[in-house]
């Protein structure tokens, strides 16, 4: 399932110009700021670290909630689903529209969940930020390995750096949790995989909100 992810949200960023284009032309461009290219729900990033304020359990819980709830997830776990079937990633589910409807609850329970673990109930434990801050300037590659780097390191509530804990760790849960409503032999080996398509799945979605405002702009 998560290689799926890595996958749509691929596709997501080579449509990007032609996805940009068509949000301005249609006059959609209210929801830029929540919304990337009018799909992937975006309301966890700050435009800058300057003046940085921390936030406090209230709301990173309500981050979650809206990047959980947001239409735009409904539509992901629709797409993520479509691939997956395709592709039979779990066979157990069998085929058809009953299986597509597996497929899918399953796909909106991993971002649901991942969103809640990873925004919401790690950084309130562990006081850390859930926010991803851009860096918006500078080189592209270098703005790239900062993107990346995000699921690595983050900001505590104090604003010093540390360790993304918060990332793996939650999304970690998320990936044990799964492992109740997915069918078929789950091991360390196939969950250590899952984690680490998981995390870089955010990844390209760090490198997403860096860049999809210089895509919009242009």
């Amino acid at each position: 399932m998560s290689l799926s992810r890595v996958i749509v949200i691929t596709l997501l960023v080579a449509a990007a110009p032609g996805l940009a284009r068509a949000q301005q032309s249609s006059g959609q461009g209210d929801d830029g700021d929540k919304r990337i290219f009018g799909i992937i729900p975006n309301y966890r990033t700050v435009p800058t670290m300057a003046d940085y304020r921390p936030i406090d359990a209230g709301q990173k819980f309500a981050i979650a909630k809206d990047d959980a709830l947001d239409r735009g997830t409904f539509v992901l776990a629709a797409l993520f689903a479509g691939y997956a079937q395709l592709t039979d990633a779990t066979p157990e589910f069998g085929t058809g529209v009953p299986a597509y409807a597996k497929y899918y609850g399953g796909s909106l329970a991993d971002l649901v969940i991942g969103d809640f673990m990873t925004e919401g109930i790690y950084p309130s434990l562990l006081r850390q930020d859930p926010r991803y801050f851009r860096r918006a300037s500078g080189g592209g590659w270098s703005r790239f390995g900062y993107a990346v780097g995000q699921v690595v390191v983050t900001h505590g509530d104090g604003g010093a750096t540390q360790p993304n804990w918060s990332e793996w760790v939650g999304n970690g849960t998320a990936v044990g949790i799964a492992n109740a409503y997915y069918p078929g032999k789950h091991t360390l080996s196939s969950n250590l995989t899952k984690l680490a398509l998981q995390v870089a799945v955010d990844a390209a979605a760090n490198v997403v909100k860096e860049f999809a405002p210089d895509l919009t702009h242009r």
